[in-house]
């Protein structure tokens, strides 16, 4: 099989995994459709608010697994595969793209989905591990002086999109990065237009 066919392949099979729909799954266990409660959304935190905290953390989880095995399954066979060429070597940014694009426009639930952050966490942890904590650090310390998981979710994707520029990486990376980024801001313009009017949903 010629690379081309291998990276479709991947490619196809990285965008079913990351279109399962798991927040939307975890909240019809509990008798709960989570898009027709709180703010509709099938991600994490809306499961966190309607379903339970528990249940809300089992979501970000599921949504992160689903961007980071796939890529790290990826970058194994993309090492053992080294002489495919720049194709193979662009393989797990390919592959972690598609689990996030899955995830936002999942096949499952008429291409609507949830807003990749945890998903894009998960690939870029594979991917890019110490812009991704630096991120994942300043989502934490965000939620925790503002409440705010939309605000902290926002200065993350802005943070990873501007550090992978200062770590390794290559550059369909750093371009996809940035491209991420700018997704996840504008899925969270409502939030952004809450949090102007002072009306947006904290965590507690």
């Amino acid at each position: 099989m010629d690379n081309a066919s291998v990276m479709a392949l991947w490619i196809v099979a990285a965008y079913i995994v990351g279109s399962v729909p798991f927040g939307y799954l975890i909240g019809l266990m509990r008798g709960v459709d989570v898009r027709t409660v709180g703010s509709k959304n099938i991600g994490a935190t809306n499961v966190y608010r309607v379903v339970g905290h528990g249940w809300g953390f089992l979501a970000f989880f599921c949504d992160f697994a689903k961007g980071f095995a796939p890529t790290m399954l990826s970058i194994a066979y993309a090492s053992r595969h080294a002489d495919g060429g720049a194709m193979i070597a662009n393989l797990p940014v390919c592959v972690g793209l598609a689990c996030v694009v899955g995830h936002t426009l999942t096949v499952f639930m008429r291409f609507r989905g949830g807003k990749g952050v945890a998903t894009a966490f998960g690939m870029f942890l594979a991917l890019a591990p110490w812009p991704t904590l630096l991120a994942f650090a300043v989502f934490v310390v965000v939620v925790w002086l503002s409440h705010y998981i939309s605000l902290g979710s926002i200065l993350a994707a802005i943070t990873l999109g501007a550090a992978v520029w200062f770590f390794p990486a290559t550059l369909l990376l750093r371009v996809v990065a940035v491209v991420i980024a700018a997704f996840v801001v504008v899925k969270h313009r409502t939030n952004i237009q809450r949090l102007v009017k002072g009306c947006e949903n904290r965590i507690y």
